[in-house]
């Protein structure tokens, strides 16, 4: 934990492919837009491009700085990261799938807001490079460079910004994952980005151009992220700016269950404590949050920037 010391934001300027953002002065919005029928969070509701791009633009109107596309989900239990997986309710989409769902959506958004900042969530280096070839700043990456190492390079080549998380396994293992000591955590995350940042390095990538996620909820168990929330500003050591995905996510619902007859709280309840561990992820240091729903991530930032900028 932090023991009480104030957290003093560091400054930073996130390299993109064409443009640059700067990190610290106050907590940028990152807007999800789930184009999957099988998210855990939002599946379906914006699996047509209309649907999609209409989102998306909603999201900027409420003041995300960052919309993050998605066209595979990697809930729990998923086949994501198995590459060349295809057929199965259950198994990895192939790459020209995701493109066909993700490119009109990325191309239609762009389309109507030439300046909107677009980032991609995908694990696949052929998907990556359509996507920066069409626009888009970033490359947010669940596995680190881990699931498809090839991906680095196209992001070096674009000159992209990245986000590299920290996952522990493969979404069909983070339910056996063994129950880590708090020490140990820390000491697994702290080596798993390490190692992320070495491969970015190797293959060309500006450190200027990377933020670390320490992945909530992939491969942590419930009571982990909360450890990891409380002692989240540890990871600043390696360097870089932070970006926290805390929205809607299992073990916010597990920690509800005694208000929701003792079953998990149902993704559509988990908003408030969405918030809650939002503000407590900025104010442990995270530069960035990813989230749903837009406006009340705003506001809530603003009070926590507010918290983090007194003396």
């Amino acid at each position: 934990m932090n023991n009480g010391v104030h957290i003093r934001r560091m400054m930073y300027h996130w390299r993109l492919r064409s443009r640059t953002l700067e990190l610290g002065r106050r907590t940028l919005v990152m807007g999800v837009v789930n184009i999957t029928p099988d998210s855990f969070s939002d599946g379906g509701l914006f699996l047509s491009v209309d649907a999609a791009i209409a989102q998306g633009l909603k999201l900027i109107d409420e003041g995300a700085d960052i919309l993050d596309l998605g066209a595979e989900s990697t809930r729990p239990g998923s086949r994501a990261g198995a590459l060349g997986a295809a057929g199965g309710p259950n198994a990895a989409i192939s790459a020209d799938e995701e493109q066909a769902r993700m490119l009109p959506v990325l191309e239609g958004i762009l389309c109507a807001r030439p300046d909107a900042v677009v980032s991609v969530d995908t694990y696949k280096a052929v998907t990556a490079r359509a996507a920066l070839a069409a626009g888009a700043e970033i490359v947010n990456d669940v596995s680190g460079f881990t699931w498809d190492p090839a991906i680095a390079e196209v992001c070096a080549e674009f000159g992209a910004g990245v986000v590299l998380s920290h996952s522990r396994g493969r979404p069909e293992d983070w339910r056996s994952q063994p129950r880590l000591e708090p020490d140990s955590l820390l000491a697994t995350m702290h080596e798993g980005l390490a190692a992320s940042l070495a491969v970015a390095h190797l293959a060309g990538i500006s450190t200027n151009s990377i933020v670390l996620d320490p992945g909530y909820g992939f491969g942590k168990r419930f009571g982990e992220n909360y450890v990891l929330l409380a002692r989240q500003a540890e990871l600043l050591a390696l360097g870089r700016p932070l970006l926290a995905g805390l929205s809607r996510k299992s073990f916010l619902g597990h920690t509800l269950a005694p208000l929701f007859g003792g079953v998990s709280a149902p993704t559509g309840a988990r908003e408030n404590a969405s918030l809650a561990a939002m503000t407590a992820a900025i104010l442990n240091g995270a530069s960035i949050v990813r989230v749903h729903a837009v406006r009340p991530a705003v506001e809530a930032a603003r009070i926590a920037d507010a918290v983090l900028a007194a003396e």
